[in-house]
């Protein structure tokens, strides 16, 4: 396979292919991730949750995203690395979103950046296009304005929303994103969005309308039980298999089983004779 593009991503919105992305945020995930064929690997700030433990993804650093980030690049050698820009790492000032948008590009080798806001980030978006840095922008339930939202909610219900999304969708792709992230929105709104656009969109809870789909990997496996969203679609249950061989493991160990011969290293009796004869 050869590295995915943005190019890609825009001539696979011209014939119609499906773009598909998961996330991840460590080496081994992005080389089994790499390894199955799927398009884009984002490195959400969901790893604030998923990974750290907080309770939103406001608490997530630039460092905390470089940390992860570079270890998926070293991992993802064919799949198009997204790295998104944590909160107030952009939003304070356009030199700031063009400094740290660069800082994730040298530092954590990623592909492309992805930031959240709609028109009111367009000059962010355009700047930091301007510098050669690949953008994808992000609208409707966006979790960095979760306080702002007064919580998780779906966007763009009424008239007056639905045509917020719109005209966000179509200022961010004026700014030069090369595609944006529909999270939480009504289905049928999403795949009119996607039809306005000639970028692609990336759904998340947005419907089979958009462009592509991103889900985040412990939702899509089973991993991560503290909370489900409505649009995740379990593939497999690999959390209840991964507890089932640690309690094997722990049941093991305790029970003198493991490791048993062929687990071990083996030494020439007599070199154990003589070590104990020289004691």
């Amino acid at each position: 396979m050869k590295k995915i593009t943005t190019a890609d991503f825009a001539a696979m919105k011209e014939s119609g292919d499906k773009i598909s992305m998961v996330t991840a945020y460590d080496y081994s995930t992005a080389k089994l991730v790499d390894d199955s064929g799927i398009n884009s690997i984002l490195v959400g700030d969901s790893l604030g949750m998923v990974m750290l433990g907080y309770e939103d993804t406001l608490s997530v650093t630039m460092e905390d995203m470089i940390h992860h980030c570079s270890a998926v690049a070293r991992g993802a050698k064919n799949a198009l690395v997204v790295c998104d820009m944590p909160f107030m790492s952009y939003q304070t000032s356009v030199y700031d979103a063009v400094m740290n948008a660069g800082r994730i590009m040298k530092e954590a080798r990623a592909g492309a950046v992805k930031l959240e806001g709609g028109s009111e980030f367009a000059e962010h978006i355009r700047a930091i296009v301007n510098a050669s840095i690949p953008v994808c922008a992000h609208i409707g339930m966006t979790p960095q304005s979760v306080n702002a939202f007064g919580g998780f909610k779906v966007q763009g219900k009424t008239l007056e929303a639905a045509k917020k999304l719109l005209h966000d969708a179509l200022a961010v792709e004026a700014a030069g994103a090369f595609a944006v992230v529909l999270e939480c929105v009504p289905a049928a709104l999403a795949e009119y969005i996607s039809a306005a656009l000639t970028i692609p969109t990336i759904g998340i809870g947005a419907g089979a309308g958009c462009d592509g789909q991103v889900l985040v990997y412990q939702d899509m496996l089973g991993m991560y039980s503290d909370f489900t969203p409505k649009f995740v679609r379990r593939f497999a249950d690999v959390g209840s298999e991964m507890k089932r061989a640690f309690a094997e493991y722990d049941k093991a160990v305790k029970s003198g089983e493991f490791p048993s011969t062929e687990h071990c290293f083996k030494i020439d009796s007599s070199v154990m004779d003589e070590l104990m004869a020289s004691e």
